[in-house]
């Protein structure tokens, strides 16, 4: 396979995802070649700032920050802006090159679009940190008091495929999260968008969510894995096998071969000892430290993985 070939078109991509288990280490290292390929041997380090935990109205049924769920999550006040601020620097410090404010809302209220807003002016006054959001739906006037706010680029999940969506959450729609996305794009803001697996689908459900993602072209994909969390709808899901995170991993490099594909939540229990594998599938991004609600790997971890691939941060 050659880069001429990307991105692969859907009957491409149905072929390789129906390649047996033991095929999976060639297509770790074509999804590896066609990464080397594109680009250079950089990882981009994000670091996630959970600004607001719990007490969402929405009934995703992987999140434990759901208001409706019995979970561990203690429902905390929205952080000031002096502790967006020193979040972002504790980012900074630890070789992060972008932050992310989160808030698990359906969407902004205005007290918290201006909070947002006002400690993306300072951070981007103080910090060389690319800045992203992630702040559930959105309108024209919030992506646009975003944009000229400084933010950099705004993450928004469809999740999963459109078919599967109504079986993962019921108070907001797929179309709704897809015109959010149209929204970023629209006002020239870079788009975060992926989504996670393991969540029930089917392998067709894993293909259509690529087709959407190739559709929108988004900058970057952020690849979960279901950490089923107690008290949620998904709670008894089995952790998604190594075999088949990877192959998502490479199948999304061959779908999207110029975005940033960053690993993210679920990595340590889904890939266990394997995730230098994951980054040999053609990742170039990953999630640094903990992911919202759940722990992530030592930081020092990550950098030995890194030092250990050649990488370079």
């Amino acid at each position: 396979m050659s880069v001429i070939d990307l991105p692969l078109d859907e009957r491409r991509l149905r072929e390789m995802a129906a390649w047996p288990p033991q095929r999976v280490p060639e297509l770790l290292a074509l999804a590896g070649d066609v990464r080397n390929a594109i680009g250079d041997k950089n990882i981009s380090l994000e670091i996630l700032y959970n600004a607001k935990k719990g007490g969402c109205s929405e009934d995703c049924a992987f999140c434990s920050q759901a208001a409706r769920y019995s979970t561990d999550v203690e429902p905390e006040q929205l952080a000031s802006v002096d502790e967006f601020l020193e979040s972002a620097r504790d980012a900074a410090r630890r070789g992060a090159s972008e932050f992310c404010m989160v808030v698990a809302v359906r969407g902004p209220s205005p007290r918290l679009l201006e909070r947002v807003i006002d400690a993306t002016r300072r951070i981007k006054a103080e910090l060389p940190l690319k800045v992203a959001v992630s702040l559930g739906i959105l309108t024209e006037m919030h992506v646009a008091a975003l944009r000229d706010a400084g933010v950099d680029k705004i993450n928004h999940n469809l999740e999963t495929s459109r078919r599967h969506f109504p079986a993962i959450c019921t108070t907001h729609t797929f179309q709704e999260r897809w015109d959010t996305c149209l929204l970023v794009k629209a006002h020239g803001l870079e788009l975060c968008c992926g989504g996670i697996i393991g969540m029930g689908e089917t392998l067709d459900d894993r293909i259509d969510f690529l087709l959407a993602l190739q559709e929108l072209q988004p900058e970057e994909v952020p690849v979960n894995f279901l950490n089923p969390r107690p008290g949620t709808p998904l709670a008894d899901r089995p952790v998604l096998e190594p075999n088949e995170a990877l192959q998502f991993i490479a199948l999304t490099r061959f779908a999207l071969p110029n975005a940033l594909i960053r690993l993210a939540g679920g990595r340590e229990i889904t890939l266990r000892g394997m995730q230098d594998l994951g980054i040999r599938a053609g990742a170039n991004g990953l999630i640094l430290g903990n992911y919202l609600t759940t722990q992530g790997r030592a930081d020092e971890d990550d950098f030995a993985m890194l030092e250990r691939l050649g990488f370079t941060v």
